[in-house]
């Protein structure tokens, strides 16, 4: 089978930026507050007239440009996301239609925040065995717009999201490079950690249900730290015993941007002292399904990776999911790219775990 790996990175993030004070003020908190509890200064939010797939079209053009392809070069066109534009059609088939993708198969995957991993083994694993006479190209996206379910008098979640997207183009790589090993998990009976009641075919849309709240996003934040805490070592673990890959011989660690306060509590656990932790959240928040492509962009940005780097990703979201994923890193860097390879810091984009550790340690939203 072809190998698969990342051919082309971008990201869009509304221009937009809410500042801790702003957020705060509806939430009843400090910007003090925010940072010691999540590492996070700021986050992007959509203009009205911005939709989920308008985000998901505009950083998969900057992918495509960074791939030197153009849309009608790609087989499949996927997006994860759990902020869709409408219930239906997929937004895929938005996007699609938007840069062009005539010769692509679009579908959405809705697994979170999780959702951009388990996107990327579906496409992987269809352009892997692919025949030779079809397109070699897939798009992965990650877009969610959270600040359209956000209820901002609950501290809670208020404060944790904001709006972006993120792109991959997947295709053909050279042996040894690209996507060696994808681990995806699903503990259902957890699935009550995370969620938006209202809206679906048990709770439909209608007045009493808008009253009561229910199309705004709920989360046991103590119960979502603990599960992640108990279960995101052992998988990570898990992935690279499989692949046969010491934790030392990683160079890079790209994690869902959920909280950087719980993510440097589990920094040091996870074996990887030669890698690099990129965060993004300082500047971006939680961008939901969008936040593990969001970072692949900026490291790539910055010049961060070079090719035969290994790189972990992890990805955990509701239901409870969780994604984990080894790759070789394929892409050289970009001419103007500033070469920062391997630093915990990497460019203004990446928080300093010491710092957040110092800033107060794990502690849950809801104390």
């Amino acid at each position: 089978m072809q190998s698969i790996g990342i051919v082309g990175v971008g990201s869009y993030l509304p221009e937009t930026v809410i500042t801790n004070e702003e957020i705060g003020r509806g939430a009843g908190v400090s910007d003090e507050w925010i940072v010691r509890k999540t590492g996070i200064r700021e986050r992007r939010r959509a203009a009205a007239h911005e939709a989920t797939s308008d985000l998901a079209a505009a950083a998969a053009q900057h992918a495509l440009a960074r791939a030197g392809l153009t849309a009608d070069q790609l087989a499949y066109v996927v997006v994860a996301t759990s902020t869709p534009d409408h219930p239906q059609p997929a937004t895929a088939a938005l996007v699609q239609n938007l840069i062009g993708a005539t010769r692509a198969a679009a579908f959405d995957v809705n697994s979170v925040c999780s959702g951009y991993v388990y996107a990327l083994k579906a496409v992987e694993r269809m352009l892997a065995g692919a025949p030779a006479d079809e397109p070699r190209h897939g798009l992965v996206i990650g877009a969610d717009i959270y600040s359209r379910i956000l209820d901002y008098a609950d501290r809670r979640t208020a404060v944790l999201f904001g709006d972006g997207a993120g792109a991959t183009v997947l295709g053909p790589v050279a042996p040894g490079l690209g996507l060696h090993r994808i681990s995806l998990t699903s503990r259902g009976d957890a699935h009550r950690l995370i969620g938006v009641a209202a809206g679906g075919s048990r709770h439909p849309a209608s007045p009493a249900t808008v009253t009561e709240g229910g199309h705004y996003f709920r989360m046991d934040g103590r119960g979502v730290r603990d599960f992640i805490q108990r279960t995101l070592p052992d998988e990570i673990g898990g992935l690279l015993r499989r692949a046969g890959v010491p934790a030392t011989a990683v160079r890079h660690f790209v994690p869902h941007q959920a909280n950087g306060i719980m993510l440097a509590d589990l920094w040091p656990g996870l074996g990887m002292d030669r890698a690099a932790l990129h965060l993004t959240l300082e500047r971006y928040a939680n961008t939901g399904a969008a936040s593990v492509p969001i970072t692949l962009a900026e490291m790539d940005r910055a010049g961060a990776a070079a090719p035969g780097d290994p790189v972990v990703l992890a990805a955990f979201g509701g239901g409870m999911s969780l994604g984990t994923a080894l790759l070789t890193w394929s892409m050289s860097p970009q001419a103007n790219a500033r070469t920062t390879r391997r630093s915990s810091a990497v460019a203004d984009a990446l928080c300093n775990v010491p710092d957040l550790l110092a800033a107060g340690g794990p502690a849950p939203l809801a104390s």
